[in-house]
């Protein structure tokens, strides 16, 4: 309600949304080393000792690092609110938004996994795996129901598509370097052939890779937002296996066809698919 009534976007302003465990870690570690390479390189990023939470801050938690970035020069945000929630700033500036989305058998998967792990840090018990599908499943997740939050920001892009970028987790994962040079060219700063020569595209990618991101020592050993109460969370526990179709691994056919179902029948009059 603090960001609603307070933050004002900027033209310049690019939002990175998502729902929680749709890739966001990796899209804002993608922008912001494409945004800011010709400040830092792969050797002297703020990535290599800042988790990428970070480096682009969320608009509904944390405000204080707003100013910071602006007087960097960085336009980055991020956030996880419906598309219906975000402040009207946003809308109204006209600034650029990207949107990444996930199956949403992985996005469970993954989602389940950081709250395991939180709730384990914590010393409290987790909840068990078939109850917090039941929920997941009855729209009761982070954020409100996943399928609506993918609608909105969906269906927003329909009606301003010259200022959205709609991304799928699973389709940038197969040609990382494509859809980096696709981003850089919305953001306003496409890479140059001499840049796409020296190999500068892959070296982003290399760097902002899961392989990558969730060795440094910062996202095995440090802690983000430290000091702030429960908000308090071990980085690793934001790096998992970062892998497309892992849901095989945790959910029954009988569990993928229902959550497959489920999806076909809330998105079936959108065009927009899923799975």
């Amino acid at each position: 309600m603090l960001a609603q009534q307070q933050f004002e976007a900027q033209p310049t302003n690019i939002i990175l949304c998502s729902a929680p465990r749709t890739g966001t870690a990796w899209l804002k570690s993608l922008t912001f080393a494409t945004i800011t390479r010709t400040s830092f390189d792969d050797s002297t990023t703020p990535l290599l000792f800042k988790m990428p939470h970070d480096v682009v801050p969320f608009l509904e938690l944390d405000h204080a690092h707003f100013s910071a970035n602006r007087h960097l020069g960085i336009p980055l945000l991020a956030t996880h609110a419906l598309y219906s929630f975000l402040p009207t700033s946003i809308i109204d500036s006209g600034c650029k938004i990207i949107y990444i989305c996930r199956d949403p058998k992985d996005t469970f998967v993954s989602m389940y996994h950081l709250f395991t792990r939180y709730a384990k840090s914590q010393n409290t018990q987790p909840i068990e795996l078939d109850e917090a599908f039941e929920l997941f499943c009855e729209g009761v997740s982070w954020y409100g129901p996943y399928w609506d939050h993918v609608l909105g920001y969906w269906n927003a892009r329909l009606e301003h598509p010259d200022k959205f970028i709609f991304l799928k987790y699973e389709e940038m994962n197969e040609d990382i370097v494509l859809y980096l040079k696709k981003l850089a060219e919305f953001m306003g700063c496409p890479f140059s052939s001499e840049e796409q020569q020296k190999g500068v595209p892959e070296k982003i990618v290399k760097m902002c890779s899961f392989e990558n991101l969730s060795n440094l020592e910062v996202n095995k050993s440090g802690k983000h937002r430290e000091g702030q109460g429960n908000l308090g969370i071990e980085n690793k526990i934001y790096f998992r296996k970062g892998k497309v179709e892992d849901w095989k691994n945790y959910l029954t056919p009988k569990m993928a066809t229902r959550l497959d179902q489920i999806t076909q029948q809330k998105l079936s009059s959108s065009g927009l698919s899923l799975n």
